[in-house]
This record gives structure tokens, C-alpha cells and sequence, in this order.
């Protein structure tokens, strides 16, 4: 009897997760065409079309780690949860005004702290050293490519920032390396895929203009996202 009870919770959640994955591909395409289409110097329907979409498919990432994760550890949920929820934060600030960067940035630099902190509960601090050099290389190349085009005031900011997304990928590979599940593998490769995002963003915004950065830049947050939001699963219960 309880084998089917169990049987039956993992469909339900299962079935949560792909519908919850639907809804994302939705509103991320969504955010995407609105973030393409619309006019800049006005609010028009693709506007508004990007303004629905951004923050509805963060917060459905939100809603299925805080609904759907029955087997998680605790404190890996809640920190997992918590970046999200500052990730939805900066979705907001970033999309409402190029004003509201530097808070933007505040809050994903607080996302990746809480995302550093849900990999490292049960595995050893950067125990993958191939990934965090070649992350280390790529943040190093990344600054090297922004800095003289970054404004002095935001030199010191970002390069915090860089050094904590780096750390917080490179501990996705070491909790990969220590614990190899799809839910490891997923979250490494979603952390991998932030900081190509944000390095596309940063290059478009401060660097060079890319060719349909929302798509380059909006897509890769959306799956990088979806894989840290993976962790969850399939975690046992105990806690160390």
C-alpha cells in the first residue's frame, strides 16, 4: 500500500514539474519576442507582452521548488528557493528601467550567494579543479574584455559579482563530482549557462551590441535557471 501511495506522489510531482515546464517555455518565449519586438522608447503590447513573461517564468521556478520538491533536503530547498526568489527580483529591476542596474545586480549577486550555499551543504569546496579553472579562466577573459569599457563605478561591483557567479558554478561542478545524479549534472550545467548569460549581457551592454541579445542572453537564463532549479530532485531527505 505504501509503495503505491509513493507511486502516486512521484507521478503527481512528475506531472507538476512538466506542466511547470510548460508554463516557463511559454512565458519565456513570451519575454523573449516582447523583449525583441518592442519599441524602446515606448510601452507598446510587445512591452507589456515582455513585462508578463520575464517575471511569470521565474516565478513558476519559484512555485514548483516551493510546492513540488517533496524529497529535497530542507536547506537545500530553502536556499535553492531563495535564489530564485532574489533571481525574481532582479528579473523585475532589470526589465522596469536601465536605472534600477546596479540594484538589479545586488540581487542576482544574492541569488548566486544562496545558490553557493545550496551546493556547497553536502560537498567539498571546489573538489572539481579542472572546472574551476576553466570557469576562472572565463571570468578572468570576461573582465579582461569588459574593463575598460565599464564605468568606474561599476568596475568594483562587477568585478565582485564575476568572482561570485564563478564560485558559485564552479561548486555546481564540485557537488556534481561528489554526488553524480541528473539533478548534480542539471544544476552544473544551469550554473555553467548563468554565467554565459550574464556574460552575453554584460558584452551587449557595455562591450558591443549582439545580434538578438535578448534571445542569446534570455534563453540561456531560462535553461540555466530550470537546471539549478533541478537540484531539488532527487535528493534524499537527510540532512549531513
Amino acid at each position: 500500500m505504501s509503495t503505491s501511495v509513493a507511486s502516486i506522489a512521484r507521478a503527481t510531482t512528475e506531472s507538476a514539474w512538466r506542466r511547470g515546464a510548460a508554463i516557463v517555455v511559454l512565458a519565456a518565449i513570451a519575454a523573449i519576442l516582447g523583449a525583441t519586438m518592442r519599441d524602446r522608447g515606448a510601452i507598446d503590447g510587445w512591452t507589456l507582452l515582455h513585462w508578463v513573461g520575464k517575471p511569470l517564468a521565474t516565478f513558476t521556478l519559484v512555485v514548483l521548488v516551493m510546492r513540488h520538491a517533496p524529497d529535497a533536503r530542507p536547506r537545500l530547498r530553502n536556499a535553492v528557493l531563495a535564489g530564485l526568489a532574489f533571481s525574481l527580483a532582479g528579473d523585475v529591476l532589470l526589465m522596469l528601467s536601465p536605472s534600477r542596474f546596479v540594484a538589479g545586480l545586488v540581487a542576482f549577486l544574492v541569488a548566486h550567494l544562496c545558490y553557493l550555499r545550496a551546493f556547497r551543504l553536502d560537498a567539498r569546496w571546489f573538489g572539481d579543479r579542472l572546472a574551476l579553472a576553466v570557469l576562472a579562466a572565463a571570468g578572468a577573459a570576461m573582465i579582461a574584455l569588459l574593463w575598460n569599457s565599464l564605468p568606474a563605478p561599476l568596475k568594483g561591483p562587477v568585478l565582485v559579482y564575476v568572482v561570485v557567479i564563478v564560485a558559485m558554478a564552479a561548486q555546481a561542478w564540485a557537488r556534481w563530482r561528489d554526488h553524480r545524479s541528473h539533478a548534480t549534472k542539471a544544476a552544473a550545467i544551469g550554473a555553467t549557462l548563468f554565467v554565459a548569460s550574464d556574460a552575453l549581457l554584460a558584452i551587449d551592454r557595455f562591450r558591443t551590441p549582439i545580434p538578438l541579445a535578448s534571445l542569446w542572453v534570455l534563453s540561456t537564463y531560462w535553461f540555466a535557471q530550470w537546471g539549478i532549479a533541478q537540484s531539488v530532485c532527487e535528493a534524499p531527505r537527510d540532512e549531513r
